[in-house]
């Protein structure tokens, strides 16, 4: 995307009706400039020199290619060049760059179906944003970029099908959690196997924690990681970099290889736990807001992510909706940008008038607002939100008063009363919620009265496990018994790392978690630890 030339007044009072009122009489001064320019391209950008691509060394290509947000005539590739990309700055000069891509019907690409020239600009740090159009539904397309000598691989995407088609069936893949130092990503090398139409990326794509010169629990003796990484990330050019260290594993760049990705975050892309303009340290939200902005900067330049999502300041707007033909509808919720401050000061606690007062919001009104009319306008026969924290109530201990914890829609429950009542009344019969956060995997029927569990089952809802997070994990965590005696509508937990695919039909869908043994050494085989069941119509999960 070719990025303004100038900044100027009314550039930044947009910028400040878009923050609205209250969160820009939170940022003043100095930390309001650096908040917006954070995210907007430097004087003169667009008309910085050319730089000529026959003088790229070195592969520019190293941190692969991506797809994203299939529609049912356009597709959106990514790439960025990154010749150097443990560097600041990639090891390119602060020049433009132009790169050919191509859209094909085959592998080979001799039926090019689409192809033109892009400029990627130092500004958004070498990356690209490709919005392909014209293109015919529900059809397989091959990719790939060109600059100076070099190609990069190909990868393979799909278009969604026509609006209101008929379609009979959908395989998704939903994946979570990639903490780089607690392992291999060795679930995306299956993945990346597995036939599948779409991956759904439930957040912390990374971690905001520093990774030591031996990776963590990788453990490397053949490599030695640059120092640094071995800092938490805080400025636009540690996002940056900790992105370069993520998206150079070959695991994760042959799994967006392979398929179309749909992402939503969660808290590590920016800070563990935070919520809207307050961190988990308690520091000034002008000051967070600065942070804020270099994350979410970095988040939109290197996922594939279309123009509408494009960051201003610290404000992101990920919330979106895609259709499959009649099939599902996903309507990607954020509970991050937009959320009240955690009851109790966050952790585990017993429910109470704070975490219970109806003026409480994990979505925002707005978004909320936004689901319940896309619900009362839904065709589909399956409405799924991919989103990221435990959804269904989760009680984590045995006492009549148990705990809950205050970060999940737990500490939230008029959020989640006014979600499940909008559901209702939009005559949603197959809910379908699509969950990350936990690094395990759960399979939860959704009551509409979770204390009562003789009370009407509404929804399921499938959490995935995590790629790394939690390194090896086990089959049966130290509170397996607790959870699944405490909650009788959890029909299944298992703390492996992995990730699920669900196979959508009109008459039923089966969910599949798939599982390694271990990621703290690679090349793990892959397993399916369950495999459950849901009828169209008749919500409720049961063995496959």
């Amino acid at each position: 995307m070719t990025p303004k030339g100038q900044q100027d007044t009314a550039e930044l009072r947009a910028a400040a009706r878009h923050l609205g009122r209250r969160r820009f009489l939170t940022v003043t001064g100095a930390a309001a400039a650096l908040a917006f320019a954070t995210n907007l391209p430097t004087a003169g950008a667009a008309g910085a020199a050319e730089m000529d691509a026959r003088k790229i060394a070195d592969d520019p290509f190293t941190l692969g290619v991506a797809s994203g947000d299939p529609q049912p005539e356009s597709v959106l590739l990514w790439t960025r060049l990154a010749p150097a990309p443990y560097e600041p700055g990639n090891g390119l000069p602060n020049q433009r760059v132009v790169v050919e891509w191509e859209l094909a019907h085959d592998a080979r690409f001799q039926r090019v179906a689409r192809s033109g020239f892009e400029i990627t600009h130092p500004e958004f740090n070498h990356t690209l944003h490709v919005e392909v159009n014209f293109l015919e539904p529900g059809r397989t397309y091959y990719f790939r970029f060109k600059t100076g000598k070099w190609i990069s691989e190909t990868g393979r995407t799909r278009t969604a099908p026509a609006a209101g088609s008929s379609v009979s069936s959908l395989k998704l893949a939903a994946v979570s959690c990639q903490a780089y130092h607690d392992g291999y990503f060795t679930a995306h090398k299956h993945l990346a196997q597995d036939d599948v139409d779409v991956v759904f990326h439930l957040g912390d794509y990374l971690y905001e924690y520093a990774v030591n010169s031996a990776g963590g629990a990788r453990k490397y003796t053949d490599r030695t990681l640059p120092a640094i990484f071995n800092r938490e990330t805080k400025t636009l050019e540690d996002y940056r970099l900790r992105y370069a260290l993520y998206k150079s594993d070959p695991d994760l760049r042959a799994s967006h290889a392979a398929h179309p990705f749909v992402v939503t975050w969660d808290d590590h892309e920016t800070e563990n736990n935070y919520a809207d303009d307050r961190d988990e340290n308690g520091s000034a939200p002008a000051d967070f807001l600065v942070r804020r902005a270099a994350a979410y900067r970095a988040y939109w330049e290197n996922q594939p992510l279309r123009s509408p999502q494009q960051p201003i300041g610290p404000d992101l707007q990920l919330y979106r909706r895609v259709q499959w033909g009649l099939l599902a509808q996903f309507d990607i919720l954020d509970t991050r940008q937009y959320r009240s401050d955690q009851a109790y000061g966050d952790g585990a606690d017993i429910p109470g008038p704070e975490s219970r007062d109806p003026k409480r919001s994990i979505t925002g009104a707005t978004q909320e607002r936004w689901l319940i009319d896309g619900w009362n306008s839904s065709k589909a026969v399956w409405n799924v939100v991919p989103q990221q924290v435990n959804f269904s109530q989760r009680k984590l201990d045995l006492n009549a008063a148990a705990k809950l914890s205050m970060d999940a829609w737990d500490g939230y429950s008029a959020s989640r009363d006014r979600v499940l009542a909008g559901a209702a009344s939009a005559g949603i019969e197959n809910l379908m919620v699509l969950t990350g956060d936990v690094h395990v995997g759960y399979a939860y029927d959704i009551k509409a009265d979770f204390d009562d569990q003789a009370s009407k089952t509404v929804g399921t809802e499938i959490v995935a496990t995590s790629i790394a997070s939690g390194k090896d994990g086990t089959d049966k965590p130290a509170t397996w018994e607790t959870y699944t005696k405490a909650n009788p509508h959890m029909k299944f937990y298992n703390g492996r790392r992995g990730y699920v695919t669900v196979d959508l039909g009109l008459k039923s869908a089966r969910a599949d978690f798939k599982t390694v043994s271990a990621v703290t050494t690679p090349g793990a085989p892959i397993t399916t630890a369950a495999s459950f069941v849901t009828e169209a119509g008749n919500p409720g999960l049961k063995p496959a």
